[in-house]
């Protein structure tokens, strides 16, 4: 809208509520990150742009349905399929063991740290935050006082950055514990290296310094070069009752390669890990929908800056994707803005080319998008979302929880969500 003026552009959403991972995704003690909602807000409140919601393509919504109304369309619904372990009794009924949208133990990542430290957090803090009544409930039974974080390579190869292991090493009545022989080892092999490299630099001081937090009544520890290989269950004789996690069964790694492409290789050996609690971060894959073509191996949308392309890598006309659809699941919030800004200007550029899109000539004004839609989606029985209905749905959240001292009490179920718009 800002390199074009002229453009209109209409956002389908299959939530009733907007923002995606910056609502759900974002850690509730992290408030700061959400600000990026404030941008989102002056987007939404042009006369040019058109939230609809509530709206499943593939369900409600097909792709010759849209084709029939707009010059351009961008996909851009991330990776919501759990990636999988590949591991012995992983898809077993074995209770305790759930994905990191939940909790997590399993993987280096900022969500690891993150659900982490709500896991250990004070309670009394963690209810100023928007982390939701529900949630709430369950933490304050939380009778964890210990939790693992495992990856299968060493300290220098972890996913995390400085911020979220500074939170982590100084969060209250909280001892840290990890393998200082092999942190030692692994700074003084590389510190030439590693003094070239500012951010990695300044993670090893964090993790050497967080060495010497070793007071408190609960814990965590990072443990390095273990690939799980197996889930192992309590005995149970009975079939009918479900199983219950009992431990890990990790196989021990040793580091091969460059620093800037280390591999783990197994070496044989193996480590069991009693727990009552797993949860995975191990990252997440975009899912192919219908008439999109899909890398299967890389789990992306095939595209050349966000131009889609078929498989025989030509571009096809008006169609284009953003965010990890286009590249995989990785970098933070600034990283998928400004690939979404390189999608942006590569479809302005096209259109002041008169390249050809979506119509079966070049760019046509005479399209009605959400004007025609929303008639159609109505006709099937779909209760469309506008930004207005959204705004009264957050009035109701906002009200929520100010009653609870709190920034807003978030809606978990869609229906509870829809329900304020029928009274």
């Amino acid at each position: 809208m800002k390199e074009y003026p002229s453009t209109l552009v209409d956002m389908y959403e299959a939530l009733p509520i907007p923002f995606g991972l910056v609502r759900y995704g974002v850690a509730p003690d992290h408030p700061e990150v959400k600000n990026v909602q404030n941008r989102f807000e002056e987007v939404a409140n042009d006369s040019r742009y058109t939230f609809i919601g509530n709206v499943k393509y593939g369900e409600d919504l097909t792709l010759k349905d849209l084709k029939s109304q707009y010059d351009a369309i961008v996909f851009s619904y991330g990776a919501s399929q759990e990636k999988s372990l590949g591991i012995k009794n992983e898809n077993e009924y074995i209770k305790n063991i759930f994905s990191a949208r939940a909790f997590v133990v399993i993987g280096q990542g900022n969500v690891a740290l993150d659900v982490s430290r709500i896991l250990l957090m004070d309670i009394v803090e963690l209810s100023k935050t928007d982390i939701t009544e529900y949630a709430l409930e369950k933490l304050r039974n939380n009778r964890i006082k210990n939790v693992i974080i495992v990856g299968r390579r060493g300290p220098l190869q972890v996913s995390f950055t400085a911020k979220e292991l500074r939170e982590m090493i100084n969060l209250p009545n909280t001892k840290f514990h990890t393998d200082s022989e092999l942190l030692k080892n692994e700074l003084s092999t590389n510190i030439e290296i590693i003094s070239k490299d500012r951010p990695l630099k300044r993670l090893m001081q964090i993790l050497e310094k967080g060495m010497y937090h070793t007071s408190g009544y609960k814990s965590w520890s990072l443990k390095f070069l273990r690939s799980p290989h197996e889930f192992i269950a309590h005995e149970n004789d009975d079939p009918s009752r479900p199983k219950y996690v009992r431990a890990v069964r990790f196989q021990i790694n040793r580091l091969e390669g460059p620093l800037e492409n280390r591999v783990a290789v197994p070496t044989g050996e193996m480590e069991e890990i009693e727990t009552g609690l797993v949860l995975k971060s191990v990252g997440y894959r975009s899912i192919p929908l219908e008439g999109l073509p899909f890398d299967e191996n890389k789990g992306i949308v095939p595209n050349y800056k966000g131009k889609i392309l078929d498989n025989d890598n030509n571009e096809q006309p008006g169609l284009y994707v953003a965010g990890w659809l286009k590249r995989g699941p990785q970098g933070v919030i600034a990283t998928t803005m400004n690939d979404a800004y390189e999608t942006a200007e590569v479809i302005v550029s096209d259109i002041k080319q008169n390249k050809s899109m979506l119509s079966t000539d070049t760019f046509n004004a005479t399209k009605q998008g959400s004007k025609a839609i929303i008639p159609i989606l109505h006709q099937r029985g779909i209760r469309t979302v506008s930004y207005e209905d959204w705004k009264k749905i957050e009035e109701r959240e906002n009200e929520a929880g100010r009653a609870k001292n709190k920034p807003r009490e978030k809606f978990g179920r869609v229906e509870d969500a829809m329900r304020v718009l029928d009274t």
